[in-house]
């Protein structure tokens, strides 16, 4: 292939990112609006996409919606590769074929099927703050390793979700001279990219969290209706308590149904302020099901059972008809204790999950579970009531439900008091309920 000039000059700092892209596999950067991130990752994706020697090259650029990627990155990948002699352009299809036979394609996050059995040289994530969780361990990781790809998240805080824990890994990654990663982080007051008179103007216009948020690339500079922050969940993980520390409190077992279908059926204990590792099951049947939380019972011994009555009425009755004891239903939009306070029973639980994390919660140090108990908003009705966002808008909104952190609110569903024996062993428990409440106990 001839020399190629790319009509592209980058700026500061784009000046000093491209050497990091390009020695390094897998890169974070994390930018102020205005920076030109889109048109730098572009730019790095074609240089690397004509530069490839392997056979048939593949490279993705994916934003979290078609749409957004068809109106504004393929035409700035058609302006910056035209000079390219021998280029084909398919329209219908977004993708450009290159001279030595290496395509760059355009895709949605919104579509992850569409990525699935083939291979990538290399991948651009963008605004990945707004693309599912699931969309990279769970699509794209598995695609780069037949060849070695690499990939770049570009975007601009949005909360502290997934794009925070990947920077949060490439932090890491560095800090452990892993050779693989990097991280970059350019906030607005330090580029010079904007004026100081424009930001003054942005900052008076903008909230105060939305301009610390897309201005000065702040993390934690999240929605104020967020129930549960990034923050304290991260803390938590941090935690370890030990036997002592949660002898005599009650063993609770949570448990989140879901037959067959994208959710995930979850088991986790939780003794006191210590919550354990969950067990997680997917494409499950409710007898099978059954089966994983007799041996959980047998070989833990709860005081009590807390199941969501959501899907959960086949394992709740056939536990019963097991004969075991303990075993309690928790409807979601059922009464509240404190109806005063609360909408439903969900939003209280999830609340006393928060508190039982401001009061020094211990939790497994997981993705997973981080990731879902940051995920639902809340407000207030007209009653003045809390009430959580609703699993189907959280699941529309993400891809998926918050599962494990569900299973694990519902151990706060009611009192349980417990007492022990001389030798600590746990004895015969009582439940209480607020009178209000009617409970179904099987006894």
């Amino acid at each position: 292939m001839p020399r190629v000039q790319i009509p592209y000059t980058p700026r500061y700092p784009q000046t000093i990112i491209h050497p990091e892209l390009e020695t390094h596999r897998f890169c974070v950067l994390v930018a102020h609006r205005r920076l030109g991130k889109t048109v730098l990752a572009l730019n790095h994706m074609l240089k690397q996409a004509i530069l490839c020697k392997r056979q048939n090259p593949r490279f993705a650029y994916i934003a979290p919606f078609l749409k957004q990627a068809k109106l504004i990155s393929w035409t700035y990948l058609k302006h910056f590769s035209f000079v390219i002699p021998g280029i084909k352009i398919n329209e219908s299809e977004l993708s450009i074929k290159l001279p030595n036979a290496a395509v760059i394609y355009l895709f949605g996050g919104d579509n992850p099927d569409a990525l699935k059995g083939t291979y990538l040289d290399g991948v651009v994530l963008d605004e990945y703050a707004q693309c599912k969780p699931d969309l990279f361990p769970e699509t794209i990781r598995p695609t780069l390793s037949d060849r070695e790809g690499w990939a770049v998240w570009i975007g601009t805080p949005k909360g502290q979700n997934q794009f925070y824990e990947i920077y949060q890994t490439a932090c890491r990654k560095m800090a452990e001279k892993d050779p693989l990663w990097w991280s970059g982080i350019y906030r607005a007051d330090e580029t010079g990219i904007i004026d100081a008179e424009e930001l003054n103007q942005l900052k008076d216009i903008l909230s105060y969290a939305t301009y610390r948020q897309e201005m000065l690339c702040d993390f934690s500079a999240a929605a104020d209706n967020v129930l549960i922050t990034i923050d304290l969940v991260t803390n938590a993980c941090h935690k370890v308590h030990t036997e002592g520390d949660i002898f005599g409190s009650p063993r609770i077992l949570g448990v989140d149904p879901a037959r067959f279908g994208d959710d995930r059926a979850v088991i986790i204990r939780r003794q006191g302020l210590q919550a354990f590792t969950p067990k997680v099951f997917t494409k499950i049947d409710n007898m099978t099901f059954v089966a994983r939380i007799v041996d959980e019972i047998e070989d833990w011994k709860p005081d009590a059972v807390f199941i969501d009555a959501g899907r959960g009425e086949g394992v709740i009755d056939r536990l019963r008809q097991l004969g075991f004891r303990h075993i309690f239903e928790v409807n979601f939009g059922g009464s509240p204790m404190h109806p005063g306070a609360y909408a439903n029973k969900r939003a209280e639980i999830w609340d006393a999950m928060k508190q039982w994390l401001m009061d020094g919660g211990a939790l497994p140090n997981q993705s997973d579970i981080k990731a879902d108990l940051v995920v639902p908003t809340y407000d207030y009705d007209a009653a003045n009531r809390m009430r959580l966002e609703a699993n189907d808008k959280i699941k529309e909104r993400l891809g998926k439900s918050p599962d494990i952190a569900s299973a694990l609110a519902v151990t706060f569903a009611m009192p349980v008091k417990v007492t022990v024996d001389a030798y600590g062993r746990n004895m015969p428990q009582k439940l209480e309920f607020a009178k209000s409440d009617p409970v179904d106990i099987f006894q």
